[in-house]
């Protein structure tokens, strides 16, 4: 079993996290994706949408998308559960899961991605040639500002996304929220519940994997 990484990216961190977790040890394949290692014949045999994370099981199956993964490895050891236990803890799961990686995530990356010059030609993930669209990086401010506003409404009333216990959603988060700093665009002032959530998630030993 091998796990193709890259130490930078916020989705194959969101899988190291994950494991780190469960306690579940995966050897690693580096991937270089500012380089375009993601985009070398080499690795496009292994993953033809040249994207990362990508786990390649014993058998030569491959998967290829950072919450399938972590459910492969939910599914294998259920303990301690980050994808909830009841009904009602998977679906808030879910929820907050999807949030964090389509209204957090894809406007970071929109901004990320149409803003700095090592992505010109590479607006789109996983291939070349695609030029950058400045208005993206607008919009994905706009998005991002809204989802930072919808986690500090939420964790009022919450300690984690989804409840009382640590989950995926968490780490999709936490991801966003330091790839979103890294953007440029950290954590609002005024969001305080964002700001106390964020320093104790941070300090779980998972979060430095």
């Amino acid at each position: 079993m091998l796990l193709y990484d890259n130490r930078h990216a916020p989705s194959p961190r969101r899988v190291r996290i994950f494991l780190k977790e469960k306690g579940i040890d995966v050897p690693t394949v580096p991937v270089d994706i500012l380089a375009g290692g993601n985009l070398t014949p080499d690795f496009m045999q292994v993953s033809p949408r040249g994207l990362l994370p990508v786990l390649c099981l014993d058998n030569g199956m491959i998967i290829d998308e950072t919450v399938a993964i972590c459910r492969y490895f939910e599914e294998i050891k259920p303990e301690p559960s980050l994808f909830g236990l009841t009904p009602l803890d998977k679906a808030l799961v879910e929820s907050w899961s999807r949030r964090a990686e389509f209204d957090g995530m894809g406007g970071v990356a929109d901004v990320f991605r149409n803003s700095v010059p090592l992505m010109a030609n590479r607006g789109v993930p996983g291939r070349t040639g695609d030029p950058q669209i400045p208005q993206l990086v607008d919009r994905g401010r706009i998005t991002v500002a809204r989802f930072y506003q919808m986690l500090d409404d939420r964790l009022a009333h919450s300690r984690y996304l989804a409840g009382d216990q640590f989950s995926v959603a968490d780490i999709t988060a936490l991801c966003t929220i330091d790839f979103s700093a890294f953007a440029g665009m950290p954590i609002p002032d005024e969001d305080t519940n964002v700001r106390r959530w964020h320093k104790d998630v941070s300090q779980r030993p998972g979060a430095y994997a």
